[in-house]
């Protein structure tokens, strides 16, 4: 019914407007009177698959006789163009109507199927008490799939129409393009001059202008997919672990080009762009930089891992630095030396990251077990840890904030944050539609930036409450899964940057005032 509504209303309106600019209401014709016969007749009979499906034959036949039937002063061209357009969203949704009403047709057919083994199963003996209870339990989880299934397909029709109302403004500022391959992890510099890094699975690092999202240097001492990169708090060193079991540290020195004046972008309201399709765009080769320096041999090489490095971060000071890998293990070095300082282990499979707290010696480890682990380094005779348990998949990262919380995100499509003096419960807990990557918390508002693998970026406070969504459609945002978020409220231009698998990052400006206005 929403799609017959959908089209007489778009054929009464274009009638309405032709009319309408001749200063005159709009002339029922013959076509109009049928379609309100036909109108009628629907609300009484369910709509059949053969009239949705009407033939380009009728379609063109009915354009000819709404353009010979209406005198307009619009061009007669003009006329058919937007003819041929509503004709498009029109066929839009006929297609999801036909596979909604294909999808109900097997749910009824499953349903009725699995209820025949329901009855075939209560008819059996006794001693298969247990046989039944599984397959009613199966039965169930099934139907209850398909019905899922079902509702996220129809969900599509609903949120074209579906109004939201903005609650900040997010603006993409500049777009930073060069990498040949996914970008797993990105970060900014804590010292002048500030740049972006991003971390790749082309086997190099890059450093980039924020401004003006130009390539200073770029790093291909690895041999291996580059999956993190920190840098150190005071100095031009830079942290980066990778699949070639090592993680490197390496200085560097870059001079900032002369920005060049910022184009006038308008704003664009978060959550107001519908993206009408989710195709994914082709793969776009992209030339990496040719005139970018480059640094091929490291300061410091770290091995003493099994498996892949797939996060490193730095201890506040500097001095040392923490590696997670796919060993199940995470290693505690000495910078100046290279020697392994304490090996943490404990967790039942590979790490998925790592982050260091940034004022005391804590560490937090997270894994694909469904854990992850505090490592309190403060007193040099006791190394105490604490296990959180709260998820029910892959904890993808656990950050910490600037005060005494953990934010924790999973493969589960949760979201949780914790208080480290009681770990017992989270204190609040974030669902969401999509598996969540490698979170960041802003230091200021402790805003927390979530990149999912459905190409979303949205924001959340500490309580829970959603802020915003970043805007994404076949124009702007990420064509891939988002992997890594981070803030960088120092910077004025942007102060939240996010990277995909789509070979880009991207650097956004959030206006944080008009983001609490309304909290």
């Amino acid at each position: 019914m929403l799609l017959s509504h959908t089209r007489w209303k778009i054929r009464d309106f274009l009638t309405g407007v032709t009319s309408g600019l001749e200063g005159g209401m709009p002339v029922e014709s013959g076509s109009s009177a049928a379609a309100r016969q036909a109108k009628q007749k629907r609300k009484s009979h369910s709509l059949s698959i053969r009239r949705t499906n009407s033939t380009e034959q009728e379609r063109s036949g009915l354009q000819r006789d709404m353009l010979d039937g209406q005198d307009s002063k619009l061009p007669l061209s003009l006329r058919s163009n937007l003819l041929d357009l509503f004709s498009q969203i029109e066929r839009e949704f006929e297609n999801l109507y036909i596979e909604n009403l294909e999808l109900r047709r097997e749910i009824e057919t499953l349903n009725d199927r699995l209820a025949a083994e329901g009855q075939t199963f209560e008819g059996a003996d006794l001693a298969k008490g247990a046989l039944k209870t599984k397959a009613s339990h199966s039965t169930s989880q099934l139907s209850q799939k398909l019905k899922t299934t079902y509702k996220a397909s129809t969900s599509k029709i609903v949120s074209s129409f579906k109004a939201t109302t903005s609650r900040a403004v997010c603006q993409l500022v500049k777009e930073y393009v060069g990498h040949r391959d996914g970008i797993w992890d990105l970060s900014v510099t804590r010292t002048q001059p500030m740049v972006l890094g991003t971390a790749s699975a082309d086997h190099s690092a890059m450093l980039w202008s924020i401004e003006t999202g130009k390539c200073l240097l770029k790093y291909m001492g690895h041999q291996g997919s580059v999956n993190s990169i920190k840098f150190h708090p005071t100095e031009q060193m830079a942290l980066t672990a990778s699949g070639d079991q090592t993680a490197h540290i390496w200085r560097y020195m870059v001079q900032l080009p002369t920005p060049q004046p910022v184009a006038d972008i308008s704003q664009t309201p978060c959550e107001d762009d519908v993206d009408f399709s989710d195709k994914d765009e082709a793969d776009v080769e992209v030339d990496g930089p040719n005139d970018c320096p480059s640094v091929r041999v490291a300061t410091t090489t770290l091995r003493s891992h099994q498996g892949v490095v797939i996060a490193a971060d730095w201890l506040v000071g500097g001095k040392q630095v923490v590696t997670a890998s796919w060993d199940r293990a995470a290693n505690l070095y000495d910078v100046e030396t290279s020697e392994l300082v304490h090996s943490l282990t404990g967790h039942d499979q590979e790490l998925t990251h790592c982050c260091t707290h940034p004022t005391q010696r804590l560490v937090v480890t997270s894994s694909r077990d469904t854990t992850f682990r505090l490592w309190d380094f403060r007193d040099p005779s006791i190394h105490s840890v604490n296990v959180f348990q709260g998820h029910t998949d892959t904890v993808t990262s656990a950050v910490f904030t600037v005060g005494d919380n953990v934010v924790s995100g999973s493969d589960d499509r949760t979201v949780k944050v914790w208080d480290l003096k009681n770990m017992r419960s989270p204190i609040a807990t974030i669902r969401t539609d999509s598996a969540v990557n490698r979170i960041s918390v802003s230091v200021n508002q402790k805003i927390i930036a979530l990149p999912h693998d459905n190409r979303q970026v949205r924001l959340f406070d500490m309580s829970g409450v959603r802020l915003a969504r970043l805007p994404r459609s076949n124009r702007q945002g990420h064509r891939r899964m988002v992997c890594c978020s981070a803030w960088c409220e120092d910077n004025t231009s942007c102060n939240l940057f996010t990277c995909g698998f789509d070979r880009q990052a991207i650097g956004w400006n959030i206006n944080i005032p008009a983001l609490l206005q309304e909290k």
